[in-house]
């Protein structure tokens, strides 16, 4: 992740792009060097041969007589005759007149032969310093390109960071910003370049859109809510007022009975959906009995639990506990528990709670391995059995990312599904 990040920074690809222009830049110019270097020794050497040529016919033409010096790189003979001849080297005899170069074992020799009335005149220099000089040149210059493309590459990252602090500084803005704390131009500010000015502004005015928009959002959510719960009251209460009823026939009791159940489901269907809406808290952090909120959570669906005749066990101990919240633990059991008693036909439903995971399993039809990656989508179901509207795992996914739980899901199509809530 962190090498991700490095390699897409603005400050990264400004350090590139200048190390990148040093070495087109600085490269062609070494380029240029390195091979120009060449020519310029070999005309150095050329010159060289020419001076000590000319020096020699002049102490030739003035002393006849003179004996020429032989020295470890430039030797000089003056030749009569075929008896002088023998007298040189022998990889410099028979040479005619002009510029010779002639490799004897290791050595690299050039050779300048002139004739003047029926005299030879002989230069022969060895290049080696020559070649020590030029290797260390080159060498020279191949690290002065790499030297300075990696000053290029710290120059330019420090120089980028400079360039984009502005941008930082407003993105570390941008992220401590909370809806309610936005205000007109306050990201602008008067010491910013005009380019991450504008873009300051532009943050500004979406930011302000986005705080409209919540608001519009709150209202319509808080209006709805309370036009949804007033009638769902009423009938709740209207039920509990006709169940005290004492001359109530026991086929009306059981019928305001299911209105009550699903008045209270609608309810509580109606909370979830302001949580997915909102993804607001659901209550307070409290010690929470685990055993008694499942049983809580499985009370509405007893009836169903009881027709279809399914073992109902819960093997966890009264006296474990959470520190969770309630109405978040009982919402997520509650559907979870809900869908095991929908896709259950015979057998068992089952909830354990071992090393702070909390599982719930059954014997029901099960899920395709295909379905899995869409378990958690709104409105998604993987089958037409039962009743709902699909967004039940939906609403315990959002609660266990919203408090830190970590959901597993395990299933064989046949065979069963068994979930799993692991809390931190």
């Amino acid at each position: 992740m962190l090498r991700f990040q490095i390699e897409h920074s603005l400050r990264y690809r400004v350090a590139i792009a200048l190390a990148t222009f040093s070495i087109f830049i600085v490269g062609t110019l070494c380029i240029i060097l390195y091979f120009a270097s060449d020519n310029i020794e070999e005309a150095h050497i050329e010159q060289v041969i020419e001076m000590e040529m000319d020096h020699l016919v002049h102490r030739y033409q003035k002393h006849s007589d003179f004996i020429s010096q032989v020295g470890s790189h430039l030797k000089s003979y003056v030749i009569h005759n075929i008896d002088d001849e023998l007298q040189i080297p022998a990889y410099l005899r028979g040479l005619n007149a002009g510029y010779h170069r002639i490799y004897y074992s290791t050595e690299d020799f050039h050779v300048l032969v002139r004739t003047i009335d029926e005299v030879k005149f002989l230069v022969a220099y060895r290049i080696a310093l020559h070649k020590q000089r030029l290797s260390k040149l080159r060498l020279l210059i191949i690290l002065s390109w790499v030297a300075v493309v990696a000053i290029a590459f710290i120059v330019g990252y420090l120089l980028a960071g400079v360039l984009v602090k502005q941008v930082t500084d407003l993105a570390e803005r941008v992220s401590l910003l909370a809806p309610g704390d936005i205000q007109i131009g306050l990201l602008t500010q008067p010491d910013m370049d005009e380019e991450v000015a504008q873009l300051a502004r532009a943050l500004d005015d979406y930011q302000n859109r986005i705080k409209r928009m919540l608001q519009r959002e709150q209202e319509f959510t808080a209006n709805i809510s309370h036009e949804l719960r007033t009638p769902i009251t009423t009938i709740l209460t209207s039920c509990e007022l006709l169940v005290a009823a004492a001359d109530l026939p026991v086929r009306a009791w059981h019928r305001v009975k299911m209105i009550e159940a699903a008045a209270t489901r609608m309810g509580e269907q109606l909370q979830a959906l302001l949580f997915l809406a909102r993804e607001q808290a659901l209550g307070v952090i409290e010690t929470v009995a685990v055993a008694e909120c499942v049983y809580d959570a499985a009370d509405p669906l007893m009836t169903e639990i009881t027709r279809k005749k399914l073992t109902f066990e819960v093997l966890i101990a009264p006296d474990i506990v959470l520190t969770v919240n309630r109405q978040a633990l009982h919402t997520a059991l509650m559907n979870l528990i809900r869908n095991a008693v929908q896709y259950t036909q015979q057998g068992y439903i089952r909830v354990e709670f071992n090393n702070q995971r909390l599982s719930i399993s059954d014997s029901g039809i099960g899920i395709e391995p295909a379905y899995l990656p869409l378990l958690y989508e709104r409105f998604f179901r993987g089958s037409t059995q039962g009743e709902g509207l699909g967004i039940g795992l939906a609403i315990v996914k959002r609660i266990c990312n919203h408090y830190g739980w970590l959901i597993e899901v395990n299933s064989t199509p046949g065979h069963g599904t068994t979930f799993h809530i692991i809390f931190p």
